[in-house]
């Protein structure tokens, strides 16, 4: 079952509401039992083609019942207006090049505390979760990938686990490494990035950026699984493959 609302982020400059998505598992009503918290960024992509942006969604559902593996998922549309998606996705202050040409105000941590602080108490009131940090964990791809890195490191103490698919690691080539070599993380850590070979453009630099990344990781105390994907492109039926991957290893 997927319920679908509107909601907004009073902190977030925009006006426009957002769709907010939560999967539950098939026998949520009858089994009385908790269960584990996945979120997602870009939800608008995560369950329906005909609400992704480019037309095809991960299809998250479909996997769910499938596998049988038991969750409950909570996913979250970006922001609707233009390209203000790369601001609240972005950690740090950044320079966009073409296409984009934009200086980007980096409004991550905002974006992450109304995750931390008002959505993720929310969830847990109204839902049967395991609100602990070792059943909530954090996923996306892209922009994304890039803030499910930054929250596993900066707000550790809610997340144990998180996915970073075909991260944007070129907007925040200076930052990354400081942050993680800062912060020492708790037991359990557990982090999966991958890189496609088919988006790098046969490029080695940031294929050995991410492993020397998960090298930093593994160093503060993480366990990691980095990998570069043969022929992966930078796209939601490219992530849909990686699903049976990354979601059983976290959990």
């Amino acid at each position: 079952m997927i319920s679908v609302t509107k909601i907004q982020i009073p902190a977030l400059p925009t006006k426009k509401p957002r769709r907010l998505y939560v999967y539950l598992p098939k026998n949520y009503r009858q089994s009385g039992k908790r269960y584990p918290v996945l979120y997602m960024f870009d939800g608008h992509n995560v369950f329906y083609d005909s609400h992704a942006a480019f037309g095809k969604s991960w299809g998250m559902k479909q996997y769910l019942e499938k596998s049988g593996l038991e969750l409950i998922l909570v996913a979250v549309a970006c922001n609707p207006e233009g390209n203000r998606r790369l601001f609240e996705y972005a950690p740090w202050s950044f320079h966009a090049p073409k296409p984009f040409n934009l200086d980007i105000e980096g409004l991550g941590k905002i974006t992450m505390d109304w995750f931390t602080k008002e959505l993720k108490p929310e969830i847990d009131r109204t839902y049967r979760t395991l609100p602990d940090r070792e059943h909530t964990f954090i996923a996306g791809s892209s922009m994304g990938g890039l803030m499910s890195l930054y929250a596993l490191v900066e707000y550790n103490d809610v997340f144990s686990g998180a996915a970073a698919l075909s991260p944007s690691l070129w907007a925040a080539r200076k930052d990354l490494k400081p942050l993680i070599k800062s912060h020492p993380l708790a037991r359990p850590t557990r982090l999966y990035m991958d890189l496609g070979s088919g988006e790098t453009m046969g490029n080695p630099a940031p294929v050995m950026f991410m492993f020397d990344l998960a090298k930093e990781f593994s160093r503060a105390g993480a366990e990691v699984d980095a990998r570069n994907v043969p022929g992966g492109q930078h796209c939601e039926a490219d992530w849909e493959k990686r699903i049976p991957i990354f979601l059983p290893y976290l959990l």
